[in-house]
């Protein structure tokens, strides 16, 4: 049973982590909605979560090469892994944030990342539960 939760625990970690990766990306779209010429960003959550529940993030996560480098925050997804949003329509500045599809993304991913934390909390208290229950009986 421990193994059950502790794999149901790390996969949700690492959709919660991706979850506010991508809501960093999405932020930054919606505040950069006026720069001239600034490319939205989106990710493939899907392909990510795929990528780091298999492992295969690892090979291309961000990582430091020197020890003044500043770290990327924890699930950072490298330039590699990041997509650009194609505009809905044309601007004269280039910019390609449509704020009606980042808002309606940033909402979406909101309560993703709502029911993915109230999935971990009701996990830990099943399990304390459990645990409790056993040691009384």
């Amino acid at each position: 049973m421990l193994n059950r939760l502790t794999d149901a625990l790390n996969f949700q970690t690492q959709a919660l982590t991706l979850r506010s990766e991508r809501q960093r990306l999405l932020a930054s779209n919606i505040a950069n909605a006026d720069t001239p010429g600034f490319q939205a960003k989106d990710m493939d959550f899907a392909r990510a979560l795929r990528e780091a529940s298999s492992g295969a993030a690892q090979a291309g996560a961000l990582r430091t090469t020197q020890s003044a480098h500043i770290a990327p925050p924890a699930g950072a997804r490298s330039e590699s892994q990041q997509q650009y949003s194609t505009a809905a329509q044309t601007n004269l500045d280039s910019n390609t944030v449509d704020m009606d599809r980042e808002r309606a993304s940033f909402a979406d991913n909101s309560v993703k990342y709502e029911a993915t934390l109230r999935f971990i909390s009701g996990s830990v208290r099943t399990a304390l539960d459990a645990m409790k229950s056993h040691n009384s009986a």
